[in-house]
């Protein structure tokens, strides 16, 4: 029995957008069933202690095309946990292209965890994130966010970056702050080629992000100092499960097949090496997978290894084929937003400014 449990509903292959380094796969119409949605909540619940945390998250595709099933299976985890003695939190990943009524109904809901997809700059987000005309995207996914400001909502844009837009890294970030977003968590793009000088690139452009992170303080966020920040002030953080990579951690395909996270799912393949054993429809609670220790033997030697972020075993099996085994790229973004986080938390203790970091709950 887990204390937290992540449960990931992919709830359909489906998508409007054909963003050009989209890794889920064909966009194939294949919507989850009300079946399959219940009885991954139903096991994931099953999974918990008495008192523990469920946290549910929507995926796709687009998963506001599916809006009504989302609304619907909320609805169900809120009944169902309440009425186990359990704890819930919620959230969805958006293109946000998507505002009929029903998907603005999902977007608006209280306490919802809600990430939308924005690169940055407009030209940077507007030269892969396009629709199937080949058209850009920018102005409608920001229309949507400056709606939801205007309505009280904050959520957190998720700024995918590249070797192509790396160097423009910064300035992407700033302009978002000045747009109004209060939140980046920028996910890098972890299946292209980045060759040395793509990592340099990388290293100077994490310099220059971390000073715009820190003017923004405590007003602003940036998720790879503010985890770091949180670390380096000794701020205890809410417990999740996420990363646990099949241990507590369980993402559900349109077909109910299981997967250890939804960033290895892709088009759901019968021979993708990803997939777990079973189906979601078998009765029961989810069984842990295997684990073990991550790292290598140079990892372990690492001056800050006890806060290294490298433990995250998606995207080492991303990197290298091996859950438990990170690349020279992860360990560099570690180390840099390690060593740019105390840097600016120095400044600001030098110059006594009250800089609270509390963005990354």
């Amino acid at each position: 029995m887990y204390e937290t449990f992540d449960l990931v509903l992919a709830v359909n292959h489906a998508c409007n957008l054909r963003c050009h380094y989209c890794y889920t796969g064909a966009k194939l119409n294949r919507p989850m069933s009300r079946e399959v949605a219940v009885a991954a909540i139903q096991r994931a619940v099953a999974s918990l202690r008495p008192g523990g945390l469920l946290e549910l998250g929507f995926f796709g595709g687009e998963p506001l095309l599916e809006s009504r099933l989302v609304t619907d299976m909320i609805a169900l985890a809120q009944d169902e946990t309440q009425r186990a003695g359990l704890q819930l939190r919620f959230g969805l990943t958006t293109n946000g292209t998507v505002i009929d009524p029903e998907a603005w109904r999902v977007l608006c809901m209280p306490d919802l965890n809600l990430h939308i997809s924005h690169d940055g700059l407009p030209g940077i987000h507007d030269r892969h994130r396009r629709g199937p005309d080949g058209r850009g995207s920018s102005a409608r996914v920001l229309e949507t966010i400056q709606r939801l400001l205007d309505a009280g909502c904050e959520p957190r844009v998720v700024m995918v970056v590249r070797p192509d837009s790396v160097a423009e890294f910064p300035d992407g970030i700033a302009w978002l702050r000045q747009q109004g977003v209060t939140h980046i968590d920028p996910s890098l793009d972890l299946w292209a080629t980045w060759t040395a000088a793509d990592a340099q690139c990388l290293e100077k452009a994490l310099a220059r992000a971390a000073d715009v992170w820190r003017d923004g303080l405590p007003d602003f966020g940036v998720g790879w100092f503010d985890a770091k920040a949180a670390h380096l002030l000794g701020c205890e953080s809410e417990p999740s499960a996420r990363c646990s990579y099949g241990n507590g951690q369980i993402a559900v395909s349109p077909a109910g097949n299981l997967y250890p996270c939804e960033r290895v799912m892709g088009a759901d393949a019968p021979d993708n090496m990803a997939r777990l054993p079973g189906h979601v429809l078998a009765p029961g609670s989810f069984l842990p997978q295997a684990s073990g220790a991550t790292g290598t033997a140079e990892c372990f030697q690492c001056a800050i290894q006890s806060q290294c972020a490298t433990s995250c075993r998606c995207s080492n099996f991303i990197r290298t084929g091996d859950a438990r085994r990170p690349d020279a790229l992860l360990c560099l973004l570690d180390r840099v937003c390690f060593r740019e986080t105390a840097r600016v938390l120095d400044v600001l203790c030098e110059a006594r400014v009250p800089a609270l970091v509390s963005h990354g709950d």
